[in-house]
């Protein structure tokens, strides 16, 4: 059971393979790894200890970051992801914690998680992927519906009060005018804006 895995120099955490979405592009489509050598599919949900013990034999000096991201939503299990990033910064204050998400969790969990990220979370990166609510639900199949995008929207404004980065996202395949669409909205919301490289 891949819980740690190295890509490029962060080491990312896979705790669950359930996702509120089911993006039609998702990587998880086609391939069982992101990096060509860790099998990502879980058998099960590791549990907090067997998280912490996948932690212990790494030597987080040698990273910059850790990430929470696997073949799943990590925020499907945000009291988890709360519980080892406090762990993280208690025994490696100066680790840097960042959650790739869909922006969800507060869809999910019925409530405002984002107070619960301050402290502890440096970087909520949320992906996008689409300029309005109609295109994002015909890419990511949310089970929220087109609600969905408003929700993540909510989130990234909510989150930076919490949380010293927040970044939206989208992947450079997209039409350069969408491409601006985007950055246009992110900056509406008063957070980061990033082109990331599609994985094909």
């Amino acid at each position: 059971m891949t819980i740690t895995y190295e890509l490029g120099s962060s080491l990312y955490v896979n705790i669950t393979n359930r996702c509120s979405n089911a993006c039609t592009f998702c990587v998880r489509n086609k391939h069982d790894t992101v990096n060509g050598k860790d099998n990502l599919w879980l058998d099960r949900e590791p549990t907090i200890d067997e998280i912490k013990t996948d932690f212990k034999r790494r030597d987080l000096s040698e990273y910059d970051a850790v990430v929470f991201c696997g073949y799943g939503e990590p925020m499907m299990r945000a009291d988890v992801v709360i519980e080892i990033a406090k762990w993280l910064k208690k025994n490696h204050p100066d680790i840097k914690i960042r959650i790739n998400t869909n922006g969800q969790a507060n869809m999910i969990y019925k409530k405002d998680i984002t107070p619960q990220l301050e402290g502890i979370i440096d970087c909520v990166s949320i992906s996008l992927n689409a300029e309005n609510a109609e295109k994002y639900q015909k890419l990511c199949k949310s089970e929220f519906g087109e609600e969905a995008y408003t929700g993540l929207l909510e989130f990234a404004r909510l989150a930076k009060r919490h949380v010293p980065e927040v970044v939206l996202s989208v992947v450079d395949i997209m039409k350069p005018e969408e491409i601006e669409q985007c950055r246009k909205i992110a900056e509406d919301c008063g957070v980061t804006f990033r082109v990331r490289e599609f994985i094909k």
